[in-house]
C-alpha cells in the first residue's frame, strides 16, 4: 500500500489454494526464449494517468513508467542517467534572477500512433504546473478552487520560480523555461512529457479514434495556440479529459485508441480486474532498445502473503515485489527456483494526522489545527500512543531484522546525517521511555477534556488504511486499535479499496501508507509533504516554519550543513504540530524466476522496473 511523492512536488487474505482464481496465467518453464514476463503487485490499476492527486498510487506510476520514456531516469545508485534518444536538456542562461533551461526533442521522435513528437509536449506541462498560468487563463487557482486540469503538480518548486510562459522555438522542436532563480535540481522540478497534446485535442473534440497525419498536426499546433493565447473554453474541454478521461479499471478493443497513445515501450493491450496486459511498442523509438521482453504482465490485487509466493513457486509468476509478512518470505526464500533480495529503499512507512482543510473540503475534526490546545493535546497523544515499536518488532523484525523505528523520515537509516537529525528534529519525544510510559502521558493529555478515556473511548477517529487482504496491514490496524483505545480513541480502520483516492478526503482524521519516493532532490521531496503547497500534503498542514525551510531548499544550491540544519528544521516544526510520525523504513522485498537477468531493485521508485529494458530470459 503505497503512494508517490510527486517528482516535482512529489493490499489482499486469500489463501493459496484461491491463487488460481485469481486468474493467473501459466507460462511454461521450459518454453525457448521466452519473452514474456509475468509481475505480481497488491494494488489495484485505476488510471492510465497517474499525476492527479486521486490516481497517484504506485502500480500506475508503474504502469506509467513501462508505457511513457522521459528525458532522464534514476539507477539504482541514485545516479541521473540522460536519455539523449528521445533529447537533451540545458542550462542556457544563469544570471541573478534570471536562470534559463532550454529543453530539446531529438529529430525523429513519434508516439505511438506516428505523430511527432516536439517540444509543444513539454508546454502542457507548464499548463498542469503554474497556477499563475492557471488563473491568467481562466482556469481558476488551484491552490484554492478544484483546478481544470486536477494536476498533483501545482504550488511545487517550478510553480514557485517560474516566469511567464515557456518560448517555443521556430520548429518547435526545443522549448526554454525561464525561472527567478538558478533552482536546484532543475532536471527533476522542470518541464515532462505527461500525455501527447495532439491526442488530448483530439479527445477533447470528442474524437474517438487515431487521427491522420494532417489531423494530428493540426491537433498539435491548436494546442500551441490555445496555450499562448490562453483559450479558456479549449482549455475548459480539455481539463476534464486529462483529470478523469484517462482513468480506467478496465482496457479492451472498446476503449479510444487516443487515450493510449504513448512513447514508450509499451502498449497496454488490455486491462481487466485481474491483469494489466502490455505489448511492445512497433514504433517506439525514445529510449533504449529491449532485450527480449515482448509483453508484460501485471497480476494485480495479488495478496502479499501465500499467494503471491506460491505463484512464483508453481511458475505462474516471475517477478514479485511488496510487503510480504515472514512466512512469506520463507516461503519465498525456500523456492529453489527462485532468488529473492531484501533491500532498503528510500520509502517509509508513516502515520499522519489530518489538521486543516483540503481544496474546498472542510475538517473541524479532532485533530483540526482550529481546535487550539485541546486538538494539540490529542494530537499529541495519538502519536504518543501509536504502538510503533510493536508494529516493528511484531511485524517487520521477522521479515528484516534490521528495521528499527524511525528518528527521522527526512534522512533515513543509511543517510551519514540520520542520527544526526534524528537527536535534534524534536521526533524523540515520541520515542522516549516505554510504550507503557508514552501510553500513560497520553492518557493524561487525553483525561484532561475527556475524564473517562482509559476507561471509555470517547474520542471517534476515522483511519484510512490500504485494500483488503494485506496481512500485514490487517495486523497493523489491529495493534493501532487497540493501542489507541487504552488512551480513550475509538479508531475506526476498516481495509478500503481505492484508498489512494481518498487521501484528501476531509471525513478521514489520519491516513497509515508507506511514501514511495520517486527522485533525490536537495530537499528530499519532503517539502512534497510537509510544504502548504506541497502536491504530496494529505495533512492540511500550512506552518510558516516549513515553508521558509522549504522555500531555502528549493531557491538555489546549498552547502551540505545548511541542507541538514533545514531539514531539520521542517522536522522540529512538524514535532511541534504533532501531525507526522515515521514509523518503519519499507523492507524491499524482492522474489524473481532465477532465469529472468538483470532484476536488480532500486531505492527509489518505480524500484522494480527501472531497468526493465535489460531484462530477459
Amino acid at each position: 500500500m503505497k503512494a508517490r511523492l510527486k517528482t516535482r512536488s512529489i493490499v489482499a487474505a486469500v489463501s493459496a489454494a484461491s491463487v488460481a482464481l485469481i486468474g493467473f496465467v501459466a507460462v511454461p518453464a521450459q518454453a525457448a526464449a521466452r519473452s514474456t514476463v509475468v509481475v505480481i503487485e497488491s494494488n489495484t490499476f485505476t488510471s492510465i494517468n497517474n499525476l492527479t492527486p486521486d490516481t497517484n498510487i504506485v502500480i500506475n506510476g508503474d504502469v506509467a513508467y513501462l508505457t511513457g520514456m522521459g528525458l532522464f531516469h534514476y539507477d539504482d545508485k541514485l545516479n541521473i542517467v540522460n536519455n539523449p534518444t528521445l533529447g537533451s536538456y540545458r542550462v542556457s542562461k544563469n544570471k541573478t534572477g534570471d536562470f534559463e533551461v532550454t529543453y530539446t526533442i531529438a529529430p525523429g521522435r513519434v508516439w505511438s500512433d506516428g505523430a511527432p513528437i516536439t517540444a509543444a509536449d513539454l508546454l502542457l506541462f507548464h499548463v498542469l504546473s503554474s497556477a499563475a498560468y492557471n488563473k491568467a487563463a481562466g482556469l481558476g487557482d488551484p491552490n484554492s478552487d478544484t483546478p481544470v486540469f486536477n494536476s498533483g503538480l501545482y504550488g511545487a518548486v517550478y510553480d514557485q520560480h517560474v516566469v511567464g510562459t515557456p518560448t517555443l522555438s521556430a520548429d518547435n522542436m526545443s522549448i526554454t523555461v525561464k525561472y527567478d532563480a538558478a533552482i536546484p535540481d532543475y532536471a527533476l522540478n522542470g518541464l515532462g512529457l505527461t500525455v501527447p497534446v495532439h491526442a488530448l485535442e483530439e479527445l477533447a473534440a470528442g474524437k474517438k479514434s487515431l487521427g491522420t497525419a494532417a489531423e494530428n498536426s493540426a491537433a498539435t499546433a491548436k494546442f500551441i495556440s490555445d496555450v499562448n493565447s490562453k483559450n479558456t473554453a479549449a482549455l475548459k474541454l480539455m481539463g476534464p479529459v486529462f483529470t478523469t478521461g484517462y482513468n480506467a479499471t478496465t482496457i479492451d478493443s472498446s476503449t479510444n485508441p487516443l487515450l493510449l497513445v504513448n512513447n514508450g515501450a509499451y502498449m497496454i493491450k488490455s486491462v481487466d480486474s485481474n491483469a494489466i496486459t502490455m505489448v511492445a511498442s512497433p514504433t517506439y523509438n525514445s529510449g533504449p532498445a529491449l532485450s527480449g521482453i515482448n509483453t508484460v504482465v501485471i497480476k494485480q490485487g495479488i495478496a502479499d502473503g501465500s499467494p503471491s509466493a506460491q505463484a512464483i513457486a508453481n511458475g505462474d509468476a516471475d517477478v514479485y515485489q511488496g510487503q510480504p509478512t515472514a512466512d512469506a518470505v520463507a516461503q519465498l526464500k525456500a523456492i529453489k527456483t527462485a532468488t529473492v533480495t531484501t533491500t532498503s529503499s528510500l520509502a517509509f512507512e508513516h502515520i499522519e494526522l489530518r489538521v486543516a482543510s483540503s481544496g474546498t473540503d472542510t475538517y473541524s475534526g479532532p485533530f483540526a489545527m482550529s481546535g487550539g490546545q485541546k486538538a494539540a493535546d490529542l494530537r499529541k497523544a495519538f502519536l504518543l500512543a501509536y504502538p510503533r515499536q510493536d508494529i516493528v518488532d511484531k511485524l517487520l523484525k521477522p521479515v528484516n531484522p534490521g528495521t528499527v523505528v524511525l528518528g527521522s523520515v527526512i534522512n533515513l537509516p543509511g543517510n551519514p546525517q540520520y542520527e544526526h537529525t534524528a537527536a535534534l528534529n524534536g521526533m524523540a519525544v515520541f520515542n522516549a521511555g516505554t510504550q507503557s510510559s508514552r501510553t500513560a502521558a497520553a492518557l493524561k493529555l487525553v483525561q484532561k477534556w475527556y475524564p473517562s478515556a482509559g476507561k471509555t473511548t470517547p474520542v471517534a477517529i476515522n483511519l484510512l488504511w490500504g485494500s483488503p487482504g494485506n496481512t500485514r496491514r490487517t495486523s497493523e490496524a489491529a495493534l493501532i486499535i487497540a493501542a489507541e483505545a487504552a488512551v480513550g480513541f475509538k479508531v475506526t480502520a476498516p481495509a478500503t479499496k481505492g484508498w489512494g483516492g481518498k487521501l484528501t478526503n476531509t471525513g478521514y482524521d489520519a491516513h497509515f501508507f508507506i511514501f514511495d519516493q520517486t527522485a533525490n532532490p536537495q530537499d528530499a521531496q519532503a517539502c512534497g509533504i510537509f510544504q502548504s503547497t506541497g502536491g504530496s500534503n494529505y495533512t492540511g498542514i500550512n506552518d510558516p516554519a516549513i515553508d521558509k525551510a522549504c522555500v531555502a531548499l528549493q531557491s538555489k544550491t546549498l552547502p551540505s550543513s545548511t541542507v541538514t540544519r533545514l531539514r531539520v528544521q521542517i522536522e522540529q516544526a512538524a514535532a511541534k504540530d504533532a501531525f507526522f510520525l515515521g514509523i518503519f523504513q519499507n523492507p524491499e522485498v524482492t522474489a524473481f524466476n532465477s532465469q529472468l537477468a538483470n532484476v536488480v531493485a532500486a531505492p527509489l521508485s518505480p524500484s522494480l522496473f527501472w531497468n526493465f529494458w535489460t531484462w530477459h530470459f
